[in-house]
C-alpha cells in the first residue's frame, strides 16, 4: 500500500518524506487555504519535495474553465496529479486529461457507481471519502470493499485511494481490504508507529541499559 499525506504544510511533508515511507502528497483548497501559502507557490515547492503524485485540485465547476486551469496546474511539475470532482464535467475533464497521459485524481466519491464511472473514464485514482461516509451513517469501509471488488471484476487499473481517513483502524482495515493507497493527515501517519508495548519495551531497555554504566562511542 502507497502512503501519500493529505496537507499542504511543507514542515510535516519534509519530516515523513525523510522516512522514506512517504509515496505521495494530497492536498485541496481548504487544506491550501490553511497553509496560507500561494497556491501555486506551495504546490511547487511540494513537488520538489516528493517524487510521487502532488494532488492539486481545480476550483471551477465547468469544464472548459476546469480544462484552463488543469493546463496550468500541470506546468508545475511533472508530478502534479490534477485533482477533479465527481461531477459530469468532472469526468469530462478527466478523460480528456488521461488521453494525453495527465494523472488525474477523482475526488469526492461516496459510492460504488460514482466509482465504476470514474474508472471507465480512466481516473488515475479514485477518491472515496470513508470518514465522511461514517459520519453521515454509512460503512465507508464497505465502500472500499465494494469499489474493490467491482475494479477486479472488470481489471480496471484506476487506483484505490482511500480519503478521508481519520484513524490506524481505517488504514488497517483498508490495507486488509486491498486499497491501493491511503491519504491520511500527518497525525494518523505518525499514530501508526504508537503501540504501548513497543513504548514500554523501549523504556526497559532504557532502563536496564543504565544500569550498566556503560556508553557506545559515537565519535
Amino acid at each position: 500500500m502507497k502512503f501519500f499525506v493529505d496537507t499542504a504544510e511543507i514542515a510535516d511533508i519534509k519530516e515523513l518524506a525523510e522516512t522514506g515511507l512517504l509515496d505521495g502528497v494530497t492536498t485541496n483548497p481548504s487544506l491550501i487555504a490553511k497553509s496560507g501559502r500561494d497556491f501555486m507557490e506551495v504546490t511547487k515547492e511540494i513537488c520538489g519535495i516528493v517524487d510521487g503524485p502532488v494532488s492539486a485540485e481545480v476550483v471551477a465547476l465547468d469544464h472548459e474553465t476546469m480544462m484552463k486551469e488543469a493546463e496550468t496546474l500541470r506546468k508545475i511539475a511533472d508530478n502534479v496529479c490534477i485533482k477533479v470532482p465527481l461531477t459530469i464535467d468532472g469526468l469530462k475533464t478527466c478523460k480528456k486529461l488521461r488521453a494525453d497521459g495527465t494523472m488525474v485524481n477523482v475526488t469526492l466519491c461516496f459510492s460504488a457507481n460514482q466509482a465504476l464511472l470514474a474508472a471507465k473514464a480512466g481516473a488515475s485514482f479514485i477518491s472515496p471519502f470513508v470518514g465522511r461516509h461514517d459520519d453521515n451513517g454509512f460503512d465507508g469501509m464497505a465502500l472500499i470493499e465494494d469499489i474493490h471488488q467491482i475494479y477486479s471484476n472488470y481489471g480496471f487499473e484506476t487506483e484505490i485511494l482511500v480519503a478521508s481517513i481519520r484513524n490506524p483502524v481505517h488504514v488497517l482495515q483498508s490495507a486488509l481490504i486491498g486499497a491501493d493507497v491511503a491519504t491520511m493527515p500527518p497525525a494518523v501517519i505518525k499514530g501508526l508507529f504508537k503501540h504501548v508495548l513497543t513504548d514500554k519495551g523501549i523504556e526497559g531497555f532504557v532502563a536496564d541499559w543504565a544500569k550498566t554504566g556503560q556508553t557506545i562511542p559515537t565519535a
